[in-house]
């Protein structure tokens, strides 16, 4: 065995092992219990970062755990490749996106292969290939079919010089984050999928995944947002009717959730697009300019809780259903056309948004909430003090509601505005349709032809999939598919006429929602998965990553899951059992101010760090001219701040196995990880000390059997290290299977090594005790540090499998003490200890422990008051 630890040798060859062995190809149908291992796949963003690292793994440690277990272990990998962030870099760089997508996957590859990460390659997929996305159009097909999938008109962001719709966060100021171009709001035709129509599923199934993060189940309750209220309809007046058809002619309709305060609606508030509002602009030019106002404005509601608020009256008026009173019609820049009735009634005493445009516009504000727990001392100033607690209020100014508590007051109202078929009560959710259309290059090509006299019409099953073209440089000024006749010109395949190809793609979250169920079986060209692999791994049994997925992927990964339920593909009806979601990793920021007020960001490395004598940063300079730079605090690791560090270079430095146990040693995995080159230092010194623990084991001899059977002939220091040893097994055993707690394991094998370092086991029975303890840390290790594992298994045991040798089982007669030590305090401070047989009386321990001579000297002859026994603890002697 060679002296020095050296994982540039030892690395390569234990992968090369694992590789020969197919250690990690999963077996469908296997008589051992199945494990799905499931981290989220990553975006091809051309070389790993740490947080990769980090997620990585934990779901490598969770796989190795179980698969020492006797589990049949699946943990697949695959790439998230379609995207908007491709075409970027291709611009950038003058290439097509998927050449730059699939190099970026050939080197992120060969990253995640030198961690040493059990992945099972031969189930790998790329979004972006024909073969994967062939089976999203398949499905797509199928729902458009069934009135699953639709068309209409949605509103977006609308860059008119990249000729593209911008997600929210790509709306700068108005302008178009590229272009710098103002953004317009613009209705255009989108395909959405029916999510709606499980909506109530979605919610319900929330219960039944009880090894879910309690915060990631409340968001997505708040995100499906199940609220019941009243559906009111707010009758037009005459001489407010005018060009308007339908049912618009005859009502304003509002959902509402308060009820109870209909009778304090002071005016009616209606969106930009409403037929009302543009019925009222027809010969109102002011009122026209800001319907165009509002229409160019954000339609993202994180910014119209922020925004501004702004008005317009229409010069129409509704009637309250209950009172009679004439309310004014308002255009508001806060109301969304594409949320519920693209209408509010507005109570300005009782809702804050609304008391901001009643002030600001003088218009009326009527209290009709009061506390029943504090006198009625009701003003414009403290509207919020009566719409608190629904439980704690009355209505009052109301008529006959009057005294009414909310429940009271919801349900008579309704049943008023029924009898006057002016409403009704209604139970619906904040959770709009999915809308997936997206005017962009590189992603699945929709699989619809439009013809003139057919309509749309889907692709035939035996035409799919539907190719995207590989060799394309876009130039962004909108989608280059819309510029390819060879593309969309076709014939439609119902009469046969020259017709013409969707150019628009899907939604990268698509491709995201079901590649869980194609891991079952990759490789299947029959069909989108094949039913008995996807029953027998699904659902996958851990799912891993970041929080910042908690809402929208989750969501559409559980509803996709019961849309491939209800087409027959599988039988579940959630995805993921468990769920992690694990911290980010953070690091120091450091940067120099410009001129301009800019600033450059530098790498932490480049910089001296001064600390005060409890750690904390004092000042800083930088390394090259040694002048002072500031401090910026603790931020996620990124590029923009220039705080990240590449994983390659920790790697080449210090061996993967450095990197995945500090990864999982500096902190619990749901919560941020502190980036520290200390602590990185300290997990390389910690596996050199253990190659250096065998290394010395065996410079003393051949190594022997591990001890097993009878230890009654063991002295009470080997007793009390096997004692350790088995507890120390317990532990990390609940660590990594319920707790999933690893920095917890680590340290529970560094205190048994500390213990195995002060026993004498040169004896021939220690060095058997020895070997145990040596072969179990190993063993317990694997999961996080496999390569230094493997190799000294090797060493220590002459077996190149360390797999077969399978998880270290608990010796529970080593559990059991004939000794134990007990703390001596004399007025609660310590004084002294005692060792004691196990099953001494309370007695013989206080009479030992008064005898003790340390302790006498504290007692100095006085007789204690009292003498308190904690068993298998402690005694405290009060004098």
């Amino acid at each position: 065995m060679q002296e020095q630890y050296c994982p540039e040798k030892i690395e390569p060859a234990a992968q090369a092992r694992w590789q020969e062995y197919r250690l990690f190809n999963a077996e469908d149908f296997s008589t051992k219990p199945k494990y799905y291992c499931l981290s989220m796949f990553p975006y091809p963003s051309g070389k790993l970062h740490m947080g990769h690292v980090r997620n990585y793994t934990i779901g490598d440690v969770l796989s190795r755990y179980r698969l020492l277990n006797g589990f049949n272990v699946m943990q697949p990998m695959g790439w998230d490749a379609f995207g908007l962030p491709a075409e970027n870099a291709a611009m950038k760089h003058q290439v097509a996106p998927a050449q730059w997508t699939y190099d970026n996957i050939a080197y992120m590859k060969k990253q995640l292969q030198s961690l040493g990460f059990a992945i099972d390659w031969e189930r790998e997929v790329a979004t972006c290939t024909p073969e994967y996305y062939r089976w999203e159009q398949w499905l797509f097909v199928r729902l458009f079919q069934k009135g699953i999938i639709y068309k209409k008109n949605g509103t977006v962001n609308w860059d008119p010089v990249d000729q593209t719709v911008l997600a929210n966060e790509q709306v700068v100021d108005g302008r178009g984050w590229r272009s710098g171009a103002i953004v317009e709001k613009r209705e255009i035709p989108m395909y959405y999928f029916k999510i709606t129509d499980y909506a109530e599923e979605l919610l319900n199934g929330l219960d039944t995944l009880e090894h879910w993060p309690e915060q990631v189940k409340t968001m997505q309750r708040n995100w499906i947002g199940k609220s019941r209220g009243m559906q009111v309809r707010f009758a037009l007046a005459e001489g407010s009717k005018a060009g308007l058809m339908g049912e618009y002619a005859d009502f304003v309709q509002v959902y509402t959730t308060r009820p109870d305060t209909l009778m304090g609606a002071t005016y009616v508030a209606v969106a930009a697009e409403h037929p009302l509002a543009t019925a009222a602009a027809t010969d109102n030019a002011q009122l026209q300019q800001f319907i165009a106002e509002c229409k160019a404005g954000s339609v993202a509601e994180a910014d119209m809780a922020t925004m501004e608020k702004k008005g317009m009256p229409t010069g129409r008026f509704a009637i309250n259903p209950l009172n009679g009173d004439v309310l004014p019609v308002w255009v508001a820049n806060y109301v969304l056309w594409g949320y519920g009735d693209g209408a509010v009634m507005a109570v300005p005493a009782h809702d804050e948004r609304d008391f901001e445009f009643a002030t600001k516009y003088q218009l009326p504000i009527k209290q009709v909430i009061a506390s029943t727990q504090a006198a009625d001392e009701f003003n414009t100033r403290a509207w919020q003090q009566w719409y608190g607690s629904k439980e704690q209020t009355q209505c009052v100014n109301s008529g006959e509601l009057d005294g009414l508590d909310f429940h009271a007051a919801f349900e008579r109202v309704g049943e008023i505005l029924q009898a006057k078929n002016a409403g009704a009560p209604k139970t619906q959710y904040r959770l709009r349709d999915w809308g997936i259309s997206r005017q962009r290059y590189w992603g699945c090509p929709i699989p619809i032809i439009h013809c003139d006299d057919c309509g749309d019409v889907t692709v035939p099953e035996t035409q799919l999939p539907v190719v995207l073209p590989e060799n394309v440089v876009p130039d962004g000024a909108g989608s280059p598919l819309s510029k390819m006749p060879e593309f969309y010109e076709t014939s439609c395949p119902c009469c046969g006429k020259p017709a013409r190809r969707e150019t628009d793609t899907m939604d990268t979250f698509v491709e995201s929602s079901w590649y869980a169920v194609r891991y079952a079986s990759p490789q299947c060209d029959t069909a989108m998965v094949d039913k008995d692999a996807a029953n027998y791994w699904m659902n996958a049994d851990q799912y891993i990553g970041g929080i910042e997925h908690a809402i929208l992927h989750l969501l559409y990964a559980r509803f996709f899951t019961k849309l491939m339920r209800d087409e027959g593909l599988l039988s579940v009806d959630e995805p993921f059992a468990r769920l992690l979601t694990q911290g980010m990793v953070v690091c120091e920021t450091y940067y120099r101010e410009g001129a301009n007020g800019s600033k450059e960001w530098i790498a932490p490395q480049d910089v001296d760090l001064q600390r005060d004598d409890k750690g904390r940063p004092l000042a800083a300079t930088l390394k090259a001219d040694g002048k002072p730079v500031c401090i910026g605090g603790i931020e996620k690791m990124s590029k923009s701040k220039n705080n990240g560090v590449d994983p390659q270079e920790l790697i080449d430095r210090y061996g993967a196995d450095t990197a995945r146990l500090f990864m999982m040693f500096a902190a619990p995995p749901e919560q941020s990880l502190e980036w520290s080159d200390a602590g990185v230092d300290g997990a390389h010194r910690f596996l050199r000390r253990l190659w250096r623990t065998v290394y010395d084991y065996l410079q003393q001899g051949a190594s022997v059997t591990a001890f097993a059977g009878s230890q009654d002939g063991l002295s009470s220091e080997l007793k009390a290290l096997r004692l350790k040893l088995h507890s120390t097994i317990a532990k990390v055993t609940d660590d990594y299977g319920r707790r999933q707690q690893f920095n917890t394991a680590i340290a529970a094998v560094m205190e048994l090594l500390n213990q195995y370092d002060r026993t004498d086991c040169r004896s021939e029975q220690g060095r058997a005790v020895a070997q145990e303890v040596l072969e179990s840390v190993l063993r317990l290790l694997w999961p996080i540090v496999p390569h230094v594992c493997e190799t000294l298994w090797n060493e220590l045991s002459g077996q190149q499998t360390l797999w077969d040798a399978a998880w270290p089982h608990v010796d529970e007669a080593a559990l059991v003490q004939d000794e134990i030590t007990l703390m001596v305090q004399v007025n609660g401070k310590l004084r002294g200890q005692i060792t004691v047989a196990a099953d001494i009386s309370n007695d013989e321990v206080q009479a030992m422990a008064l005898a003790e001579p340390t302790v006498q000297r504290f007692v100095d002859g006085k007789t204690p008051k009292k003498v308190i026994v904690v068993p298998k603890r402690l005694v405290n002697i009060v004098v």
